[in-house]
Formats: structure tokens, C-alpha cells, sequence
């Protein structure tokens, strides 16, 4: 097994996961995302699809909140750490059904989740997200990105994301714009301790 397949299990473990992310500065990263981009309220109904060990809620206002990822020891994890009111589920993004909550939550994010994605699955991912979105809610994505002219460093860095779909910045927003017809894009290359570009979008209807 190749050092970066082993480094890649290493990051499947919840704790090795967050130790990672603390090395390389996401504590700025999270605050910058949320605070200039999803900009949460307290009370909102928030969906995020592809939790992982929900460290986001560290930064969360008081909102009524449900975690999905398809990993169940991050989902074991987030239970563990943050539990009692909010809600964790186990499921595949790209395939879990909603129904019953259709239409009633204020914010969705998909924090680093996109660029795992096929582009079906991905399709997916946004029209669930529109479908669970109420009028007037919004979707916040956020994941690394190809640009033109982009440093040799960072774009070795995101070709060893375990993420197998990264993009460039057309390709999210024309996914993205498959279910929602107003997304907006941002190109961040100062969020990490090492090169790296992050594309956040903001999708509306």
C-alpha cells in the first residue's frame, strides 16, 4: 500500500482527522467560511450533508441541526461529542430521501463534500439539497478547486485529496446550477497554512 493510501486510512479515523485539520490552520478556515459566507442565524433549521465528525458545530450558533455522512465512525464520533438535541444519521447523501421534512430548513452546507462526488452523485447532492431548502433558503458549499495558473504546490496538494473529483471553478457552479438558479462563487487562496485554493458557493433559487 502507497504511503498516500495509508495516510488516506489514517484520515478515515475520526481523531487522526481532526488532528490533520488542526496542522494545517482550518481553525481560520472554518471561522472565515461561516462568518463571511454561511453566516448562520440562532434558531435556524441547518442540514449538513456530509458532517463528518461535526466539528462545525463548534462555530454554530444555537440552531436545530442534522449531520448526514456515510461514515459511521464519524457519525459515532459527532454523537459522542455533541449529541442531545442534535440529530446524526448515517446515510449516503447522494441517494437519502427526506421527504418528510421537504422544504423546511433555512441552510444546508456541503463543507468539503462536492469534490467526492461523481458528477451524478453531485447532482444529486443539489437537488436534495434544493428539494430540502424552504423558499428562500440556501445551500453553502465548500471545496478545494483547479484554477488557471494555479501554483505547482497547491495543485500537487489537491491532486493527493482523497476527494477524486476536484474541479475547476465552471464545473461546480454548472453542477451546481443544475438545481439552483442563483449561485455565486468565491475563490479563497489564504484559508490553510499550506497552498491550496478553496471554491466556496452560495446557491439560491
Amino acid at each position: 500500500m502507497s504511503a498516500v493510501a495509508q495516510f488516506s486510512r489514517l484520515l478515515a479515523l475520526p481523531w487522526a482527522y481532526r488532528a490533520f485539520r488542526r496542522i494545517i490552520g482550518t481553525e481560520r478556515s472554518w471561522r472565515v467560511y461561516l462568518q463571511e459566507y454561511v453566516m448562520p442565524a440562532a434558531g435556524e433549521k441547518v442540514l449538513d450533508l456530509g458532517c463528518g465528525p461535526a466539528d462545525v458545530l463548534r462555530y454554530l450558533p444555537d440552531v436545530a441541526y442534522t449531520g448526514i455522512d456515510i461514515s459511521q465512525e464519524y457519525v459515532e464520533s459527532a454523537r459522542r461529542r455533541f449529541g442531545g438535541a442534535r440529530r446524526f444519521l448515517c446515510e449516503d447523501v447522494s441517494t437519502f430521501s427526506f421527504l418528510a421534512e421537504q422544504g423546511s430548513f433555512d441552510l444546508a452546507l456541503a463543507t468539503g463534500v462536492v469534490h467526492h462526488l461523481t458528477d451524478k452523485e453531485a447532482g444529486r447532492l443539489f437537488e436534495f439539497a434544493r428539494l430540502a431548502l424552504r423558499p428562500g433558503g440556501r445551500l453553502v458549499t465548500f471545496d478545494g478547486c483547479y484554477i488557471p495558473d494555479q501554483s505547482k504546490m497547491a495543485g500537487w496538494v489537491l491532486g493527493k485529496d482523497r476527494g477524486k473529483f476536484v474541479r475547476t471553478r465552471d464545473e461546480y457552479e454548472r453542477l451546481a446550477a443544475t438545481a439552483f438558479s442563483h449561485v455565486q462563487g468565491h475563490l479563497r487562496h489564504d484559508l490553510l497554512r499550506i497552498p491550496y485554493t478553496h471554491l466556496i458557493m452560495c446557491c439560491r433559487n
